[in-house]
């Protein structure tokens, strides 16, 4: 586990990334992280749910009309 301190940055509240963690979720300098909320707290997270749902939901499209995929892709 990382602590993580608190500072201020501008009007807002912020910390800073050590090295290592960024380098574990595989972040660099202008990367987007999200913070979600799970059972047991908060997550951050280089992944965005929401663009991770809309690709369930393409790929589970594409699974079902492969047929017309293919008719249009000739």
């Amino acid at each position: 586990m990382l602590a993580l301190k608190l500072t201020q940055i501008g009007n807002s509240i912020g910390f800073v990334l050590p090295k290592e963690a960024a380098a574990r979720l595989k972040v660099e300098k202008g990367d987007m992280v999200y913070l979600t909320e799970s059972p047991d707290g908060y997550r951050i997270t280089p992944y965005d749910p929401a663009f991770e749902k809309q690709m369930q939901a393409a790929e589970r499209i594409m699974k079902r009309r492969r047929n017309v995929l293919r008719a249009l892709a000739k």
